[in-house]
């Protein structure tokens, strides 16, 4: 590939102008209040991979991840997890993810179900312009081969750049975290239940 051709004057401008934008709206952008969706200068840089192997099948991992969208939401994530819109097989949900004290990111994003093996998120509403990700899960020794990708998207050229590679390590983080749990959860319901020896 050829070296990049500088940036014109109306790229300049724009920069300029989101880096006004950021530096006044930060909080706003990082609380999803505003999403700078421009059309221009658009970057795009990978998500993941992060692959995990657990000791459950395919279905009840899947299970785990799709009960909370598609079933009633448990009290206990309903801090974290707002299903805005449910059908049989893709919600509108809000993610409510606290990163510090008085600060919580949401995210609002469709999330469209393949049982047994792939769920996938597109978003809607968030800190940046273009998210999409998907869930595979593939039975493997037993268990699921588990594999999480997806791509993050931020307008605006280098400034962009800058604003994604700082968005997209945290993203990661929190997908992490996440997953842990589900799988915690998948493994404990793979188990067989002990039977209670008899007095």
């Amino acid at each position: 590939m050829g070296a990049e051709s500088p940036p014109s004057r109306a790229r300049l401008i724009a920069a300029a102008g989101g880096a006004t934008l950021l530096a006044a709206g930060g909080l706003l952008v990082a609380r999803a209040g505003l999403t700078l969706d421009l059309g221009v200068g658009r970057r795009v840089r990978p998500l993941g991979p992060i692959r995990i192997q657990i000791a459950a099948p395919p279905e009840v991992v899947y299970h785990v991840i799709a009960a909370p969208y598609l079933r009633k939401t448990p009290r206990a994530m309903r801090t974290k997890l707002e299903v805005i819109e449910r059908g049989t097989d893709l919600v509108l949900a809000a993610h409510h993810t606290p990163l510090a004290p008085g600060l919580t990111v949401t995210t609002v994003e469709t999330v469209r179900f393949e049982p047994p093996h792939r769920i996938s998120f597109r978003l809607v509403k968030g800190p940046v312009p273009h998210v999409v990700e998907r869930y595979e899960l593939q039975p493997r020794d037993g268990g699921t081969a588990f594999d999480y990708r997806g791509e993050l998207g931020t307008d605006l050229w280098t400034l962009g750049a800058w604003w994604g590679n700082r968005i997209a390590p945290a993203w990661e983080r929190t997908v992490a975290t996440s997953l842990d749990g589900v799988r915690a959860e998948a493994e404990r319901r793979a188990r067989p239940h002990r039977r209670q020896p008899h007095a």
